[in-house]
């Protein structure tokens, strides 16, 4: 059926053309160059009546300045940038881009982008490029790095599949719907603390988003079909209760006079159908508050390549982690909105907030918020992992966070995960922040059982798995490591950029710079100068050294003490000799000369 709110003539060149450079000037198109350059040549090449052509292999060569040998099967470079990019493109249609007549967006399972008018809309021309119909919203959107995956299809709150959009007003409303979810929560925690002491004694858990998990529905006929709806829904259910960080029931909670109790916050949806080897399936999360929508996914596979039993429980984890991962659509919101509060479900989000933006600030209103919440639930081990977490940022990530790192700062750190780990030997949060407690206090071997303990735990939390994968490849161990920080990578883990540092390491020591410049490219090279120090060494390694000089100088304006000590810095990181001395020849070569302790511009 065709949409109402689409007018399927399209729009002139020009207003495509003008529309881009619309995108292109809007502050909440916030991709870096690479990425801009992306949008321009698919437009550009599409306008100019070439769009067959448009195929990762010309991608790769146009855009990334790849060479005849690409492979996108071993290289997914522009994959992961086409994830990124649709990304991007729907925040702005949220944000600057909510009243814009023309649509570009780049559907699912090519690079070929589609351009709409929509009906009702005012012409381009009319709207300034600084107007912006925000009904409200906020600023920055929702964070990740997408993968694409050809067979499997993970898509933010709002969007419909292929060329389909969905219509302004109701865009305006699950986007709304997104930045309530803070406000909705609130609400409900104080309704469960105000009713008198049976509150006062409740568990820490009633403070979490409760999804309640509905049976997916068969949209096929026959016996199969329907086995298959109820294993996947029983598959997810298994899968999501090893999240720490929510609730997860299989029936509407009930007050003491039989009603429908408001703490299950979202309710998990979903369907199965069947055509012939093929499964398809659908899965959304719904708000319960307002009924909004605030995410949906279609997921297909062929029951042949696995067995039907691992296909499910594939889809069923895919599912799984898009839904409860950290930094994913129930974790997303702004610090200032919940500043003040100390349950724990507020410091949650405040804790993934302040990691999103990686500030001075954000990160003490969570620490503040994790103190405060540990004092009141002593018993949470969650709560008391993420306080040990957040210790080990101040000495993990101290050039950003402007803080000195200490051995009293790690002692704190490591007392508090062995802590969080008695509360909950399988709590997979308590083991990363164990596993990364060790690492950080020079017991690697310490810190790969806690880690290879945590991601048995939860297989399916991409941070479990990413910063395993980290630890994994620091260590030596890099063809296991980069395998899951890659899965990790590909299901959106982290904020931003954050793994990509991980996968140009990867790339790096197995010898392939130009992969790892691609990579260190695509991470935030603001969140951590850190990440700009691996730039560097790539940098030099390919005898870049003007460019390498650039991030040098960067580094010292913004973290003047990190090169000074960078010798200490990469070997409290890379346990191996040799991978150390890599990274000091990069370096070498950049024009830093890496001498005992302390490393000098020649």
């Amino acid at each position: 059926m065709q949409n109402a709110g689409v007018d399927r003539r399209g729009p002139s060149q020009e207003e495509v053309q003008r529309q881009l450079e619309r995108i292109l000037s809007s502050r909440e198109f916030r991709l870096p160059e690479r990425a801009r350059k992306f949008l321009e040549f698919v437009v550009t090449e599409t306008l100019a009546g070439r769009r067959d052509y448009l195929k990762a292999f010309t991608i790769a060569q146009a855009v990334f300045g790849r060479d005849a040998n690409f492979d996108a099967q071993q290289d997914p470079c522009v994959r992961i940038e086409a994830g990124r990019l649709r990304r991007e493109l729907e925040h702005y249609y949220l944000t600057d881009g909510s009243a814009d007549r023309i649509v570009i967006t780049i559907p699912k399972g090519g690079y070929a982008p589609v351009f709409e008018a929509v009906r009702g809309a005012e012409p381009m021309d009319m709207l300034p490029l600084d107007q912006s119909d925000r009904s409200g919203l906020p600023g920055p959107g929702l964070p990740g790095n997408d993968a694409e995956q050809a067979d499997v299809v993970e898509d933010t709150v709002g969007r419909d599949t292929m060329n389909q959009r969905l219509p302004r007003p109701r865009y305006r409303l699950l986007a709304a719907g997104a930045v309530i979810i803070i406000a909705a929560a609130a609400t409900v925690f104080q309704q469960m603390r105000s009713p008198g002491p049976e509150r006062e004694t409740a568990s820490a858990a009633d403070h979490r988003p409760t999804i309640i998990v509905e049976r997916f529905e068969s949209g096929s006929e026959g016996k199969l079909a329907s086995d298959i709806s109820r294993v996947m829904t029983d598959e997810i259910i298994e899968k999501l209760v090893r999240f720490d960080d929510i609730v997860v029931v299989t029936a509407m909670p009930r007050n003491k006079n039989g009603e429908a109790s408001p703490e299950a916050l979202y309710a998990l949806q979903g369907s199965v159908r069947l055509e012939g080897s093929k499964l398809h399936s659908t899965a959304r999360l719904v708000r319960r508050s307002d009924a909004a929508v605030i995410w949906a996914s279609n997921y297909d596979a062929d029951m042949t390549v696995q067995g039907t039993p691992k296909t499910q429980a594939s889809l069923a984890g895919d599912i799984a982690t898009a839904v409860a991962r950290p930094f994913g659509v129930i974790f997303q919101s702004d610090t200032a909105t919940i500043a003040g509060k100390a349950d724990a479900f507020s410091c949650i989000l405040s804790y993934y907030s302040y990691r999103s933006e990686m500030t001075v600030q954000a990160q003490a209103v969570a620490k503040s918020c994790l103190q405060q919440a540990v004092e009141k639930t002593p018993a949470d081990s969650n709560i008391v992992a993420l306080l040990s977490l957040i210790h080990l940022d101040e000495f993990r990530f101290s050039y950003q966070l402007q803080m000195k790192s200490t051995s009293a700062t790690l002692g704190v750190a490591k007392e508090l995960a062995e802590r969080a780990v008695r509360l909950d030997p399988k709590n997979a949060r308590a083991l990363q922040a164990l596993m990364l407690a060790d690492f950080f206090g020079d017991d690697p071997a310490g810190a790969l059982v806690a880690g290879a303990a945590a991601y048995a735990s939860n297989p399916n939390d991409t941070e479990v798995a990413g910063e395993y994968g980290l630890r994994l490849s620091m260590s030596g161990e890099w063809d296991k490591g980069c395998t899951l920080i890659s899965e990790a990578v590909g299901k959106n883990a982290g904020p931003r950029g954050y793994y990509e540092v991980g996968m140009a390491l990867c790339a790096f020591m197995r010898g392939d710079t130009q992969a790892a410049e691609l990579w260190s490219r695509m991470s935030d090279l603001n969140y951590n100068p850190m990440h700009r120090l691996v730039l560097l060494s790539i940098l030099g390694a390919r005898g870049k050294t003007q460019e390498a000089e650039e991030q040098l100088d960067w580094i010292n304006s913004k973290a003047p003490a990190l090169i000074p000590n960078v010798r200490r810095e990469v070997i409290k990181r890379l346990a191996r000799v040799e991978d150390q001395e890599r990274f000091f020849a990069g370096m070498e070569a950049a024009g830093v000369s890496v001498r005992g302790g302390e490393a000098l511009k020649e």
